[in-house]
């Protein structure tokens, strides 16, 4: 999750397959699948670039937007949804996404109150472990992770084109967001990692949720070893006795700040979240 701010989509970058496209952006990182069964959206971005992203799936071709899957029910990632609805796409989500975006959520690591979607925004297809789609001639995976991020991330693989789209349990270069607020913690993100190395082979095109949006298997590891490595670091600390601020100021982060803390998601703040998990 990223605090919300106006974003614009960067647009379509060619991902695998001639029909298949990501739009950064907006919020987190939006897969499209264009074809004969319309548009069939991964994400939606932040509601306030609606102009920017019409206009970037304008440029996709005529199609009709007809399905629009939240990987989660963070913000950046699915409350585009408001104006999309009006498309009349079916949303397909995990219900625990459909839980969350039909009350208030409050999100404490960010001092923040999220309130409910309308009615005609939410997700109107849900499941609790997996769903198949068959859509413009492609078969689209959809599993939970179980909590990790938060309680409500799911993976959707595009099966023909050796696609994953890992959704917010993946950020690709930047440290990430874990939502305590919403059942995320540290060993939910690490056991996705893990899920998401086991899904992909060396030719897979890893979709991350945020972070330069086309990634590979490679990208997956250095994720799940960075996230191994400082939890390992930061519950030393713990076990020490060491209070927030000790182990933030002992900087449990630090060799892998260069690469990974240029983001929203600081090394204080990661650390903290890793700490309250452990």
């Amino acid at each position: 999750m990223v605090r919300p701010q106006p974003s614009r989509p960067a647009g379509a970058r060619q991902a695998a397959c001639p029909r298949f496209l990501t739009l950064p952006g907006s919020g987190g990182n939006v897969a499209v699948l264009t074809g004969r069964d319309g548009k069939v959206m991964v994400d939606a971005g932040i509601e306030v670039s609606r102009r920017q992203m019409a206009a970037a799936l304008e440029d996709l071709g005529p199609g009709p937007v007809t399905h629009l899957i939240n990987t989660h029910w963070h913000f950046d990632h699915a409350s585009g949804n408001q104006w999309l609805c009006e498309l009349g796409p079916r949303i397909v989500a995990h219900e625990n996404t459909l839980k969350h975006l039909a009350t208030l959520q409050r999100v404490d690591d960010w001092d923040s109150d999220f309130a409910p979607l309308p009615p005609a925004a939410l997700p109107m297809e849900v499941f609790q472990s997996d769903r198949t789609l068959a859509l413009n001639g492609a078969t689209l995976e959809l599993r939970y992770y179980g909590p990790s991020h938060t309680d409500s991330d799911i993976s959707v693989r595009f099966a023909e084109a050796d696609i994953l789209h890992a959704g917010d349990t993946y950020w690709n270069g930047v440290y990430p967001f874990i939502d305590h607020s919403t059942g995320g913690s540290i060993d939910g993100a690490i056991r996705a990692a893990e899920a998401n190395l086991a899904a992909a082979t060396d030719a897979t095109i890893v979709i991350p949720g945020h972070g330069a949006p086309v990634s590979d298997r490679t990208g997956l590891l250095a994720f799940r070893d960075m996230l191994v490595s400082i939890r390992a670091k930061v519950a030393a600390l713990k076990r020490q006795g060491r209070s927030l601020a000790e182990t933030v100021a002992a900087k449990p982060t630090e060799e892998y700040d260069a690469r990974w803390g240029g983001f929203v998601v600081g090394p204080a703040l990661f650390t903290k979240l890793v700490y309250d998990g452990v």
